[in-house]
């Protein structure tokens, strides 16, 4: 089960309860799950019940009872625990099961895995100054929104910098708008689009844009042409162009990516050591990461993001190394391995591809 699964099976169970008349409260659109701090219970938590019990006039200790109930019967949850004021904590069963469940959905959501349609209700307007920071930016929220399920516009408050063509932004429209649009407003870059380009070409020029939060000024130094580790930027597309780079390896060893033989689906321990583990946590969280970029306007979380998987990544391909060595021959460990490794590329590619970064194969 992935935290999405979860956040959905928690959101069935208060839909449960209200049809039961267990609960009279209305059913929130979207129930948030977290994973737990260090020190807390369980793998995940929840504070749905506290949301929940003005609206049903119930303690949110007595929510949380009528919530539990329902969702320990589900498939995949292991345990459900009340904590504290009436957080429910979920611990979920056969994790390895759960650790495959997110590799076959990245298999075959591709970079498209973290996509959904929780805003598909909102028609959005963004407007944003003559600015290249500006237009880049309301250019890659507008990207985030849409693979949300959300309908957008976006107006500038002039004609467009020709330039911005280049940098793969568009615009639908330009001029005052007749009633207040929501404004694309972070700190202005100090530079032009045709500067950038000239210095840094696009893709190094939006990740310097997009990277910074909007309210931080924006890095737009030669380091980000520097092909090296301490450019973040390298290290992301060094990343995924090595995780593609393995896959081609493994045919040419005629193997590919795969779960271990005489294994059924869901059960058994995937034969990783721990330093897969915390690239597995950032590759199931990313639909969440994707989804609170979207809501908050914020592209530079996942830019953060991959940055974070590429970092697990390569201290993962360390460690756990997907191709057999020497003379070895390909075994079961190697096949998980591989899906792990080509999953983490495909998340880089995607998060690359929503901020209007190209992901090479080559690098």
């Amino acid at each position: 089960m992935t935290p999405a699964d979860l956040s959905r099976t928690v959101l069935h169970a208060v839909r449960r309860a209200v049809d039961e008349d267990a609960l009279r409260a209305p059913v929130p659109a979207r129930v948030r799950v977290e994973r737990t701090r260090p020190g807390g219970s369980g793998d995940y938590a929840c504070a749905v019940a506290l949301q929940l019990a003005g609206p049903a006039a119930l303690p949110a200790l007595e929510v949380a009872a009528i919530l539990r109930d329902r969702v320990a019967a589900e498939p995949g949850v292991g345990r459900v625990e009340i904590t504290g004021p009436g957080f429910l904590s979920f611990t979920l069963d056969a994790p390895a099961a759960g650790d495959r469940a997110v590799l076959d959905a990245v298999r075959e959501q591709g970079l498209a895995y973290g996509h959904g349609d929780a805003l598909r209700e909102e028609i959005l307007q963004f407007h944003h100054a003559r600015e290249v920071r500006a237009a880049v930016t309301a250019h890659a929220v507008r990207r985030l929104v849409v693979a949300q399920g959300a309908r957008v516009r976006v107006s500038c408050e002039e004609a467009s910098d020709p330039d911005w063509a280049r940098l793969g932004v568009t615009v639908d429209a330009h001029g005052t708008p007749p009633v207040p649009l929501t404004g694309i407003r972070p700190v202005p870059a100090g530079a032009t689009a045709g500067e950038l380009l000239e210095r840094l070409g696009p893709d190094a020029a939006r990740w310097g844009l997009l990277r910074p939060a909007g309210h931080d000024r924006a890095a737009l130094s030669p380091e980000l042409l520097v092909q090296g580790e301490a450019n973040p930027l390298f290290r992301v597309r060094y990343a995924h162009a090595r995780a593609r780079a393995l896959t081609r390896g493994a045919a040419r060893l005629g193997f590919t990516a795969g779960h271990a033989p005489h294994t059924p689906h869901g059960a058994g321990p995937l034969p990783y050591d721990n330093a897969a583990r915390p690239l597995l946590d950032l590759i199931a969280d990313h639909p969440g990461v994707l989804l609170a970029a979207a809501r908050h306007r914020a592209p530079d979380r996942v830019a953060r993001q991959l940055e974070a998987v590429a970092h697990a990544f390569f201290d993962f391909h360390d460690s756990c190394p997907p191709l057999p060595a020497g003379d070895e021959k390909p075994s079961a460990a190697h096949r998980a391995r591989l899906a792990l490794a080509e999953a983490a590329g495909t998340v880089l590619a995607g998060g690359l591809s929503l901020l209007g970064i190209r992901a090479p194969e080559h690098l």
